[in-house]
């Protein structure tokens, strides 16, 4: 009875206090007209990523800044308040479609829970926000504050969006520009322009001065490029690279065009609303989205972000850039990009199922050690060459080859980093020179003009692997001869059969992708990449081109598919990850540029690049000592690519 008793009487004083806490400020909170005038000036452009097949598609923004009337009073929200107590926590449904009135004064305890499950979103919460913003203009919030103990004057815009979409998933999401006056009151600021302007990013932003070149205006009205899903503010169009320092968010944001332009209606809220008011919602210090473990779970509001009291404080900690990746030749930033989109993934969809958690790690544990486990590692024999070998002591050999033949192999891996600027080139040829842009201009399809630039920009760079393997085979052909191998010889023997080693290889790649584009060719196309492994070395060290060489290999891989797919597999893997994965822990550990990383990651991989060149041959010597002779001039049943 005494505890009852005691429970009452916190109760009825912690809302007589709320009470007098909101009471108080009543008589500030209609919105003056100066206040209206300065917010009406500068509300934001809003500059959204066009969604090419809306509502569902993910290539482009799903969601409009929107009222917050489409969550509250929306029948099919509930207010609840989650109980942690016991073996297992429970929750309370206080009400079914709440009112802003429902929801003032609400403790940090609350959740407004949307239809839907943020960690499965589907295409849910996208055709909840179009049927909810059907007839409606979009909306912002105005907030004129000042910081106490701090002089100037700060005119905030918050955004509100219905779910978040990126790394992170979450039911309602809050984001804000804000611009800063030296000045004490909005009549004062009204004689003024802004000395600086913030937008927020994830858990930070970036600020610059008001007459920065990058902050965009259309006359007063500073643009916002929205980042498609996260909705954090940019000021400007591209992608943008986020490594977690200073609450700059993990992963990228991407506000490229073509954008909407879409100008919001600025409606004025104050900062300690009165009971009854049209913004008396912000009194609600609870979570706008469903109760979720991490970074699921739902965001609380305006109030209860440091800026709404101390805009100057949190503005004089914010960034004054955020990277952007280069627009062309991305190896680190690209494989960053879609390493943290993937992982989030996994992590959003293994974290509602345990058990699924459980056997995705466990299936990773097994694809690692038991190939590591299962292979013969010693001794290591790096000559002669044509020797049968394990997987581990081709692994092995080959580095050994490589180490000390560096000064002719490190020269020939250099080869794909001028390949790849080759690459950046051409797309820049071909476009900026040719008159290709102007047509496709013409044409208003970006379609077309990414796909055609994707096609020039990897069949260059595909080239980079080629051309570096036939150089390696040469290398190893003479080593295997007893000659003394020189990096002038090589070079000289590639200039005389870079058609044939080359256009070979090219040959069977275009078929594989040929195959794999078809979707349902697939496994086949998965099947010949590993038949025809060997085409340059058919060629360099039997002699046969065209037809033969391609027989030569799948006749040599036959009886041996697995064991060339496994290997093969951690070469590739070594590959991919090699320069793009280092890559991407020099964004965690330095601030180096982007571009220099991305210098980086090329040379590390070009210098991995000869060393798979230099495992894939000795796999092929081993293949051709299993074997005990040479393989077997009958072509294999199949397609294959015209001599």
């Amino acid at each position: 009875m005494m505890r009852l008793a005691a429970r009452i009487v916190r109760r009825s004083v912690g809302g007589a206090l709320a009470l007098a806490i909101l009471a108080a400020p009543a008589a500030a909170t209609a919105a003056t007209a100066a206040e209206r005038e300065l917010a009406r000036r500068y509300a934001p452009i809003m500059m959204l990523k066009e969604n090419p097949d809306p509502p569902c598609s993910r290539d482009g923004e799903q969601y409009r800044p929107a009222p917050v009337e489409i969550t509250l009073a929306n029948p099919d929200v509930r207010l609840l308040r989650p109980k942690a107590r016991g073996a297992f926590p429970q929750t309370r449904v206080l009400a079914s479609g709440p009112t802003a009135a429902g929801v003032v004064g609400l403790g940090s305890h609350y959740y407004l829970d949307l239809p839907g499950h943020p960690r499965r979103p589907g295409c849910t919460y996208a055709r909840a926000s179009a049927e909810l913003m059907r007839g409606r203009a979009s909306v912002i919030y105005a907030h004129v504050v000042r910081e106490r103990g701090v002089h100037g004057i700060a005119l905030q815009y918050w955004f509100y969006y219905l779910f978040n979409q990126f790394n992170d998933e979450h039911e309602s999401d809050w984001e804000m520009i804000q611009l800063a006056f030296d000045a004490d009151t909005a009549e004062q600021a009204l004689q003024l322009e802004p000395s600086e302007v913030a937008y927020a990013q994830h858990t930070g932003g970036e600020r610059r001065a008001w007459n920065d070149s990058e902050v965009e205006k259309e006359g007063t009205h500073p643009v916002v490029y929205v980042s498609s899903g996260s909705h954090a503010s940019q000021y400007r169009s591209a992608l943008f690279l986020g490594n977690g320092e200073r609450g700059s968010g993990l992963g990228c944001d991407d506000t490229r065009g073509p954008s909407v332009r879409v100008a919001p209606t600025p409606v004025v809220v104050s900062t300690f609303p009165a009971l009854g008011a049209h913004d008396a919602w912000l009194t609600y210090r609870g979570h706008w989205g469903q109760h979720e473990p991490g970074v699921s779970n739902g965001p609380t509001g305006p109030n209860m972000k440091r800026q709404w009291l101390e805009p100057f404080r949190w503005m004089g900690g914010l960034r004054t850039s955020t990277p952007a990746v280069p627009s062309g030749g991305e190896p680190v930033t690209g494989f960053f990009c879609g390493a943290v989109s993937s992982l989030s993934s996994l992590m959003n969809a293994t974290s509602a199922s345990p058990l699924l958690a459980v056997f995705v790690f466990a299936l990773l544990v097994l694809a690692l050690a038991i190939p590591a486990l299962k292979t013969r590692w010693r001794p290591v024999v790096e000559a002669p060459l044509r020797r049968v070998r394990a997987g581990g002591q081709i692994i092995d050999a080959a580095f050994r080859v490589y180490w000390q033949h560096a000064r002719i192999l490190v020269p020939i891996g250099l080869m794909a980093v001028l390949i790849g600027g080759l690459a950046v080139g051409a797309q820049a040829f071909l476009f900026n020179t040719t008159g290709l842009r102007q047509a496709f201009d013409a044409l208003e399809d970006d379609k077309v003009e990414g796909f055609v630039a994707l096609l020039v920009g990897s069949l260059t760079h595909a080239l980079s692997p080629l051309l570096v393997g036939a150089a390696v085979v040469l290398l190893l052909r003479a080593i295997d001869r007893g000659e003394q191998p020189r990096l002038a010889t090589v070079l000289q023997g590639l200039r005389g059969e870079i058609w044939r080693l080359v256009g070979l290889a090219i040959g069977g790649l275009l078929a594989v992708l040929l195959l794999a584009a078809t979707v349902i060719g697939l496994p086949l196309a998965v099947k010949k990449g590993v038949d025809w492994a060997f085409v340059q070395q058919m060629a360099a060290f039997e002699g046969r081109g065209g037809r033969r060489a391609y027989a030569g290999s799948a006749s040599l891989v036959r009886g041996r598919w697995w064991r060339t797919f496994s290997i093969g597999l951690v070469l590739l893997v070594l590959l991919v990850f090699s320069g793009p994965f280092t890559g991407v822990l020099v964004i965690f550990v330095t601030d180096a540029p982007l571009s220099t990383i991305n210098l980086f990651g090329s040379l590390l991989f070009a210098l991995v690049l000869p060393y798979a060149a230099v495992a894939l041959t000795l796999l092929h010597f081993d293949l051709v000592s299993r074997r005990g002779a040479e393989p077997a001039e009958s072509a294999p049943t199949g397609m294959l690519p015209a001599p």
